[in-house]
């Protein structure tokens, strides 16, 4: 494993980054709140020319589809490859700098259709076994961002790079390598990237105000900070990292991953129907938490691109997860692994981003927002792995009281 016992994953944090900046469009202050956003945001050259897209006319609705990699980077450095305070690992249960492992431990693609009212996201289990893009050969997914930024260190030492500047190349190396592997493994061409750290989730959880959110038990994890009640609540800044980030005591993975894609469902209400763009302390907030956390592909017109999604509403975001095979694949050096198949996977993005149903799964419930797509619904694992057996089981028959419809473990 190349995290560790203190690298805990990061949940899924970049797609409210994506949403965020996305529907800073709506009012006129907030465009010049998105303007002062376009100027001091960190990019990085990650996509390949092939993949770019021109800039549609501005004020138009979106002129051509675009997919969108969204990761959360197991990383204790900021945009700026500076290193992330002490005080501020502490608060999030992070470790220290040495910990993580620069590994994505959140990958969402996000596909927008031309028109840009609507979006489906698209989870990627991090530890899904595939074969890495460059030769890297098979091994969980979410080290392709180490194996691409170890690979080019020395080179990029060579130049003569040290300290911020090498790790903030180093970085691009990674994304590249990501990039590559993803498009490889869904048959999906990346036009945008956008990434964030553990600490610009919290961030920008505490900018919007806090996200709503429901669970069916209690939970208390050492790990992650994990402290909550059953039933619903408002999480914001490391409250907000723990919900999505912890990993011990649940089911599996899959389940971890319906705990992202209900925040983010949540997030997305939060952002779009609340008074987030009438509230200049609050916009303001948003906007620089954005700047502080979240690296963008270079080229990337956020303007433009805030425009063209002014028709998107909080009903219009869908998640779903990959299909999978089995959730403990023994590997030759990776340990347990995701078992999945590369053929299913591109069949499976390509039906889900050609139907004509654009508006989420289920109805809002309670206020928690758009319900996700439930992650372990996407299990096909055959009857002989314990793991996935357990986890099909647990959602086959577990029936939560009419009080907690809608929420997740």
């Amino acid at each position: 494993m190349l995290l560790t016992s203190r690298g805990r994953r990061i949940g899924g944090r970049v797609a409210l980054g994506l949403v965020s900046m996305a529907v800073l469009g709506v009012t006129g202050y907030a465009w010049t709140q998105l303007s002062r956003l376009d100027a001091g945001i960190v990019t990085a050259d990650v996509i390949a020319p092939s993949a770019q897209l021109p800039d549609g006319p501005v004020g138009e609705p979106l002129q051509v589809a675009q997919n969108i990699l969204l990761v959360g980077i197991d990383s204790r450095t900021g945009p700026d490859g500076n290193p992330l305070p002490q005080n501020v690992l502490d608060a999030l249960h992070a470790g220290d700098s040495e910990d993580g492992g620069d590994t994505t431990d959140t990958m969402i693609v996000v596909h927008i259709p031309a028109g840009g009212a609507a979006a489906t996201a698209i989870s990627i289990p991090r530890d899904s076994y595939v074969d890495i893009a460059g030769g890297f050969g098979k091994h969980k997914i979410n080290s392709a961002y180490s194996r691409g930024k170890n690979a080019a260190m020395n080179s990029l030492r060579a130049q003569g790079l040290t300290g911020a500047q090498l790790e903030v190349k180093a970085n691009e190396a990674g994304a590249k390598l990501t990039i590559q592997t993803i498009e490889q493994f869904t048959g999906l061409s990346i036009n945008h990237y956008a990434a964030v750290n553990l600490a610009g989730f919290s961030a920008l959880s505490e900018a919007v105000g806090g996200v709503e959110v429901c669970l069916k038990e209690p939970v208390q994890d050492k790990f992650s900070g994990a402290s909550f009640p059953a039933g619903k609540q408002l999480l914001s800044g490391p409250q907000a990292l723990a919900f999505v980030r912890q990993r011990h005591g649940l089911p599996s993975d899959l389940d971890r991953i319906a705990r992202q894609q209900a925040f983010l469902s949540s997030m997305a209400k939060t952002v779009l129907n609340a008074g987030t763009f009438t509230d200049p302390s609050r916009l303001s907030a948003l906007v620089g938490a954005i700047q502080g956390s979240v690296v963008l592909d270079r080229g990337w017109d956020v303007l433009s691109f805030a425009q063209q999604l002014r028709g998107m509403s909080s009903g219009a975001l869908k998640f779903q997860t990959i299909p999978v095979q089995s959730l403990s694949l023994p590997t030759p050096s990776d340990g347990d692994a995701v078992k999945v198949d590369p053929a299913q996977v591109k069949a499976f993005v390509k039906s889900a981003l050609s139907s004509t149903t654009v508006a989420a799964v289920g109805e809002p419930t309670g206020g928690i927002g758009v319900k996700p797509v439930a992650a372990t619904s996407s299990v096909a694992a055959p009857p002989s792995s314990s793991a996935s057996s357990s986890t099909s089981s647990k959602s086959s028959t577990s029936s939560a009281p009419p009080a907690l419809d809608g929420c997740v473990n």
